[in-house]
């Protein structure tokens, strides 16, 4: 194993937005296995620091490759396709007047209480964000259009932050 080796080349998965989860998760039990820090307390110093370096990599990568999100931007980096800058508002204004509309039904429910609608908008969101990791699985995968999908992946980074919104909005309405 090479540790500047791509994140999918560690876990030994084709290099594709679709993956096995579970064939992910087994992998990375089965290298962390080998190389956590705890195998190598008795070690000698250097070989203490490279599997502590080794664990730090393997579970960068894991966390990349678990998330669709950050699978979908780790994809087009390997690309070298640049998805512009996070706060990114040059986006269609169908989009934002959606995202503001998105916005302000959670302010409200929050602002009255309404943990029940919260959750409504929370499950609405979920879905429409599986659709769409759905159709980055079609453009990365399928027709290798990484404009498309950096399109859509600054998208979803709008999304997940109001999910995250909502998420907060809930737990707010609970306490």
């Amino acid at each position: 194993m090479e540790f500047n080796a791509d994140h999918f080349t560690l876990f030994e998965l084709p290099v594709a937005f679709r993956l096995n989860a579970a064939l992910l998760d087994h992998r990375y039990r089965e290298i962390q296995s080998k190389l956590h820090p705890d195998r190598f307390a008795s070690a000698g110093e250097a070989e203490r620091r490279l599997s502590l370096q080794w664990a730090t990599r393997i579970n960068e990568a894991y966390q990349t490759l678990k998330k669709p999100l950050t699978r979908a931007k780790y994809l087009l980096h390997l690309a070298a396709h640049d998805i512009g800058s996070d706060n990114n508002t040059l986006m269609p204004a169908d989009f934002l007047i959606e995202q503001m509309e998105w916005r302000e039904a959670a302010a409200e429910a929050r602002a009255a209480g309404e943990y029940h609608e919260l959750e409504h908008l929370y499950h609405r969101l979920q879905r429409d964000m599986r659709e769409r990791y759905e159709e980055i699985a079609v453009l990365l995968d399928d027709r290798h259009d990484l404009e498309q999908t950096a399109d859509r992946v600054r998208r979803l980074m709008f999304l997940e932050k109001l999910l995250a919104e909502i998420d907060e909005a809930m737990a707010a309405c609970e306490e």
